[in-house]
């Protein structure tokens, strides 16, 4: 069998799969099938071999290499997956191979960020600690050779490295093994080659912690991995005996449930519901917190904003439905479906809906995707009931607030997100403070309290020229706090590393300083929350004791 042959024969078995195990999931759901349904998949799989079979004998262009891979990589499975609901998903090998990565939470290699813009292949940034960090890479080093295979990202020569994927491939490696990495620095008239060994490089979810206020700690958790929990639990641990904590979960996109429950029972008492799961393939399931805070208490306020999903608006339904901490921001996205991973043939992944998820309340938080675009979807967040009266999913917390489901989680309080002008959206497009950075540091040092005065600005007035970004002194006025925070923030992170940058950034993000002025009110929600349980733990001593007294 010749391989275009063979690389057919797999893509179709694989889409009988999928479609098998579709059919599995659709058995259990509504019991046996008769033969009727059973002749009808059969039939129906018959169409689609006789479809794929006339396309790839008759279509104008050979069916050949990455387009077999893409007609039903891209095409059958994505199609089908489509029409149950947005987040059933296909991962072809190189994306179940990333996602798996991304769920262990590290990976083997060198510890940085790459990225191509146009037909460069750039260090965005190199993880503190790793060989990349140690051996002085920084921020805006081009890449252009790796073990002297050249980095060409046009035309079509099969010896060099073509893409930042090829790159990131040649970069990792088993633990202990060379690799050697030339590099491009501005400033610098002759490349740069490092001598790496591969390491095992940790990919941590909590990205920044640190005390932003003297006894009020700061967590922003970018995703929820295999290491989320205990990541969480050290933050909070490090922190000593703190009065207060910001959680930031905004853009967090969610992760693996398992560990939003175990970050939730760090969070909650002993006993109380975190989460339930109701599906028709499977039991339902109810997790609560079994180890419980050990009575350790402070306020806490919880920053979200419209990309927060799914494991993280687990965290958020389960702290709000408990009063355990305040919510805060926008409202968050609305994804209340988990998904299970299967992995099927030739390190290929299926992520398929099986649960609706719900919070202690029993709001189901999963926003309306019948008749929905993608696109409005995700990106106007079309379907979402509204949080007022005429919404028909209205729950209690335990203390008798009004919360709401069909639509994410309702903050408690609101804080827009700046929306940006068309003069930042045009400097963020072009990664200006990105590429003013390694600019401005050929022939400056900054010291880590470093503060963007007038000559600095003067500098980047002259940059933003040099790139051909259009702008008015008006620009550069209105928007002079934005300008100066980020280039610091550039500044800082190439010189010091990301977490210095990152920091910086907090302590200016006006959402974060408008979350700290919250904290009365979540001690105050903290303390009716004993209140409350404590008098649910008498009610249910008095009876027994009643009983008990009687002759």
């Amino acid at each position: 069998m010749t391989p275009r042959a063979r690389r057919a024969l797999f893509s179709i078995i694989l889409f009988f799969a999928v479609c098998a195990m579709l059919g599995t999931m659709l058995q259990r759901k509504v019991g046996a099938q008769s033969s009727e349904d059973e002749s009808q998949i059969r039939d129906n799989l018959k169409q689609f071999t006789n479809v794929y079979a006339l396309v790839e004998q008759n279509y104008a262009e050979a069916i050949t290499g990455d387009k077999v891979d893409t007609v039903i990589y891209d095409g059958a499975i994505p199609g089908m997956l489509r029409t149950l609901d947005p987040h059933s998903n296909f991962y072809d090998p190189k994306a179940y191979a990333k996602m798996r990565e991304d769920q262990r939470g590290h990976y083997y290699g060198v510890g940085m960020v790459i990225q191509q813009q146009k037909n460069k292949i750039y260090v965005i940034t190199p993880y503190e600690g790793t060989p990349s960090f140690r051996a002085g890479i920084r921020p805006g080093d081009v890449i252009t050779a790796v073990d002297g295979k050249q980095v060409v990202t046009e035309g079509n020569n099969p010896d060099s490295l073509a893409s930042s994927d090829a790159v990131a491939k040649a970069l990792k490696g088993p633990k202990g093994t060379h690799v050697q990495v030339t590099m491009a620095r501005e400033g610098q008239t002759k490349p740069i080659t490092f001598d790496l060994v591969r390491d095992e490089i940790p990919h941590p979810s909590v990205d920044l912690k640190y005390e932003i206020r003297p006894g009020v700690g700061y967590v922003h958790l970018t995703q929820f991995q295999e290491t989320t929990a205990q990541e969480v639990i050290d933050a909070v641990n490090s922190f000593g005996n703190i009065k207060g904590l910001v959680f930031d979960l905004r853009g967090n996109p969610g992760g693996l449930l398992s560990q939003a429950v175990e970050v939730c029972d760090h969070l909650l008492s002993k006993g109380q519901t975190i989460v339930s799961q109701r599906g028709r393939a499977y039991p339902d399931q109810n997790y609560t917190a079994t180890h419980g805070n050990d009575g350790k208490s402070f306020p806490i306020v919880v920053l979200v904003n419209r990309n927060t999903a799914s494991a993280a608006e687990i965290v958020s339904g389960a702290l709000q439905d408990h009063d355990r901490a305040l919510i805060v921001g926008e409202t968050t996205f609305g994804k209340g479906l988990v998904q299970t991973v299967y992995n099927l043939s030739e390190n290929t992944g299926l992520a398929l809906t099986t649960y609706h998820y719900y919070t202690p309340s029993g709001r189901l938080i999963q926003r309306n995707y019948s008749g929905v675009s993608l696109y409005d979807y995700y990106y106007n967040h079309a379907g979402a009931q509204p949080a007022d009266k005429t919404n028909q999913e209205v729950k209690m917390t335990d203390s008798g607030r009004t919360v709401y489901g069909g639509g994410g989680i309702t903050p408690d309080e609101k804080i827009d997100s700046p929306k940006a002008n068309k003069f930042e959206d045009e400097v963020g497009y072009q990664y200006t403070f990105f590429h003013f950075a390694p600019h401005y540091l050929a022939n400056h040092t900054v010291d880590k309290d470093f503060k963007v005065d007038d000559a600095v600005m003067n500098e980047f007035k002259q940059f933003l020229t040099s790139m051909n970004i259009p702008f008015a002194e008006k620009d550069i006025n209105d928007n002079a706090d934005w300008l100066k925070i980020n280039i610091k923030q550039a500044l800082l992170t190439s010189q010091y590393g990301q977490l210095q940058g990152l920091r910086a950034h907090a302590d200016w993000d006006p959402e974060i300083q408008k979350a700290l002025t919250f904290l009365p009110e979540a001690q105050a929600l903290e303390d009716n929350a004993h209140k409350v349980l404590a008098e649910k733990a008498q009610a249910h001593e008095t009876p027994q004791g009643a009983a008990a007294a009687r002759p």
